[in-house]
């Protein structure tokens, strides 16, 4: 699962959102990066409400990063896009979460629980900042 159209998209429009000296409408970004207005805005409310975006209304309104794009980790984008912390395989969250409920005896779940944690830990010491270097 790790990255969805959720998560690029958020990616994507926090790039544009980083690089504007103003805020942005969901109409205007969706427009410029060719995506869903209706999606891109569930993901722009959904970045607001995790406090990545500042939402501002009015005829001059939109969205602005909240916080310096060096603060604001790719864990934290991609929670807020996909609404929950992102997962290599579904039963690599946790112990109680496996599917068949049979982790006691799995004996590749302590591995993909390693991966997820080494996983987890990159996506939080990845910055917006660090993605929009080339």
């Amino acid at each position: 699962m790790l990255m969805t159209r959720a998560s690029e998209y958020a990616l994507l429009s926090l790039v544009v959102l980083a690089k504007a000296d103003k805020p942005m409408d969901a109409d205007t970004l969706s427009r410029e990066l060719d995506i869903s207005k209706s999606f891109l805005a569930k993901i722009l409310q959904s970045m607001a409400r995790k406090d990545i975006l500042n939402s501002y209304k009015g005829a001059n309104g939109g969205f602005a990063l909240a916080k310096k794009s060096s603060e604001i980790s790719v864990h934290d984008i991609m929670c807020a896009a996909e609404g929950k912390s992102p997962a290599v395989f579904d039963c690599a969250s946790g112990e109680s979460d496996c599917p068949s409920e049979k982790t006691s005896a799995c004996s590749i779940w302590p591995f993909l629980n390693r991966l997820q944690g080494k996983i987890d830990h990159f996506l939080e010491q990845l910055t917006l900042a660090d993605i929009m270097e080339r």
